[in-house]
């Protein structure tokens, strides 16, 4: 495969606006290499003026501390001016990651992507 191939590292990021919320579906790999991609899309959202944030991240196979700073970097800043940032349905593995980073009682975390939406 060439550089340019979408391979099992590639990080795809579709983001939807909605009437109270932008969610961003996450699939992929988010690792020290992708983490940028993830960063980028988080503050294109912000600095646009989206304070409420959903990251879904059902289709995630792989989460690093890289990609868990840049959640929380952007829970931080939507935080700051009344917003929130929130995940919906962790791959069983994100899950794992997020609990061993005690990241689980920082993120309201949902199973389903109706109810996340309408918490906001």
């Amino acid at each position: 495969m060439g550089l340019g191939d979408k391979g099992q590292d590639a990080l795809s990021i579709v983001v939807e606006e909605m009437h109270r919320v932008n969610l961003l579906v996450v699939s992929g790999r988010v690792d020290s290499n992708t983490s940028p991609k993830l960063s980028e899309h988080l503050t294109r959202q912000i600095d646009s003026g989206a304070m409420n944030l959903l990251v879904d991240l059902q289709e995630v196979e792989y989460m690093s501390s890289a990609g868990l700073r840049e959640l929380v970097s952007a829970l931080k800043r939507v935080k700051k001016d009344g917003g929130d940032l929130r995940l919906v349905s962790p791959s069983p593995r994100v899950k794992e990651v997020l609990d061993l980073a005690g990241l689980t009682t920082l993120f309201e975390i949902f199973d389903d992507r109706v109810k996340a939406v309408g918490s906001f």
